[in-house]
């Protein structure tokens, strides 16, 4: 009688634990390179010309940057390869095909078998629909891949966050993004700080700067980057005598309006260049009002680079300034 009840305790005990451990089980990080999309289609659509489609469509050219480089690389496959390797992968997205899904739709999850992970399937009842609701909805595509890859950064940047170098920006625009340690000072007035990253050849880089607002014009494309030429020649200094960062006349820069994390601003891309020199590379602003609405706050993310892709990079950079949080609510 003891035997058989000393057995059925070790055995509850062992189903508790086996129960327990199901329940707690720890999903693997994520896998895969950043930007990086793994596409799995179903066996229906595996072949180049439709598959060159879909690319042409997830998978534009970055804007303003001064090679032609995909807003994502793009790692195709079939549905029957897809086993634990690929399983873990950052970004995964299903295209499938299903004679009954009316209408065709985007369902997005996340976290299904790594952290942080993003999940997207593309459902529609034939390739024409499929193609057809991809276009209409490249840019909530597009929007949903690249928050994926910036919230990683960001919650990086806060996990491992310089805290002396938002202080600094905090003293004197009453917000700061959140710096990842290995970022520096480099130089700090009443209305400007610079803050960079040193890499293997080249540097990342934050400006943060204000300026009195003026009126409804202030905002404007060819203001904003008047001012941005006007402070940059003042803060910016290049290496030589009559040198000094400026916007290059090459590509003309582009705006939109943009609202994130509840803050409204103008994001400006286009890319920058040492006067009487021979640097170069990409840069994005946002600009927005101070909060008593009379002073105009601009955060400016760069990359020099010189002769390698960039695109990594800048989405690195620019995800710092989209972490911009006001003092009060940090």
């Amino acid at each position: 009688m003891k035997k058989t009840i000393h057995f059925l305790l070790i055995g509850l005990v062992l189903a508790a634990m086996a129960a327990c451990g199901e329940s707690s089980q720890v999903k693997s990080n994520i896998s895969g390179r950043a930007g990086e999309l793994v596409v799995i289609y179903d066996m229906p659509l595996w072949d180049t010309t439709f598959i060159n489609e879909v690319k042409s469509i997830i998978a534009p050219t970055y804007p303003a940057l001064p090679q032609r480089e995909p807003i994502f690389d793009i790692v195709s496959i079939q549905s029957s390869s897809f086993r634990h390797t690929f399983k873990i992968h950052r970004n995964l997205v299903f295209m499938q095909i299903t004679p009954d899904t009316i209408p065709a739709r985007i369902v997005v999850k996340h976290d299904i078998w790594a952290i942080p992970q993003t999940v997207v399937h593309v459902n529609a009842s034939s390739r024409e629909e499929l193609l057809a609701m991809l276009r209409q909805e490249q840019v909530r595509f597009i929007n949903i891949m690249e928050h994926a890859e910036r919230e990683r950064v960001i919650s990086n940047s806060k996990r491992y966050e310089a805290k002396d170098l938002r202080d600094v920006v905090n003293q004197r625009f009453g917000g700061s993004p959140y710096f990842p340690n290995g970022y520096r000072l480099r130089k700090k007035t009443d209305n400007f700080v610079w803050i960079d990253y040193e890499i293997q050849r080249g540097q990342l880089g934050v400006f943060v700067y204000k300026y009195p607002y003026k009126d409804t014009t202030t905002l404007q494309l060819e203001n904003i980057i008047a001012r941005r030429n006007e402070i940059l020649k003042q803060e910016v200094p290049g290496a030589f005598e009559n040198t000094y960062m400026t916007t290059t006349s090459f590509l003309p820069p582009i705006s939109r309006n943009v609202l994130y994390n509840k803050r409204h601003f103008v994001e400006t891309r286009g890319l920058w260049e040492v006067e009487n020199d021979f640097m170069g590379g990409p840069f994005i602003s946002h600009s927005f009002f101070m909060p008593d609405g009379k002073e105009i706050i601009v955060l400016e993310a760069y990359v020099y680079n010189p002769r390698s892709e960039k695109r990594n990079l800048l989405r690195q950079v620019e995800s710092i300034i989209f972490s911009f949080e006001w003092e009060e609510n940090q």
